[in-house]
């Protein structure tokens, strides 16, 4: 079953969080990732928003998710995204579309 990596980030140090964006690629295409969507100003339909930026990214299992995120790459290149900004990150299991 597929899984959702979703990031609502509040970005308070654009240079520093350019970092992460200069060695994302090279580490992301390691992994069995697909990046669904990146929104700097989403269309708020209920409540508020106060994030600069959401990421949604999909993987094919939440052990692949895993296996990305824990990864000692990773870990090192968001110490980049953790001195830029806060984050609120959850992993959401993806739906089986065989079950109702």
């Amino acid at each position: 079953m597929c899984s959702f990596f979703i990031a609502q980030i509040k970005i308070h140090e654009w240079d520093e969080y350019e970092k992460y964006l200069e060695g994302y690629d090279s580490i992301f295409g390691k992994y069995n990732g697909e990046v669904m969507a990146v929104e700097d100003s989403p269309t708020v339909l209920e409540g508020t928003w106060p994030y600069t930026r959401t990421v949604v990214i999909q993987f094919p299992s939440q052990a692949e998710t895993m296996r990305w995120y824990e990864s000692a790459e990773y870990q090192q290149l968001a110490k980049h995204r953790h001195k830029a900004s806060k984050a609120d990150v959850i992993l959401v299991k993806g739906r089986n579309p065989y079950i109702p």
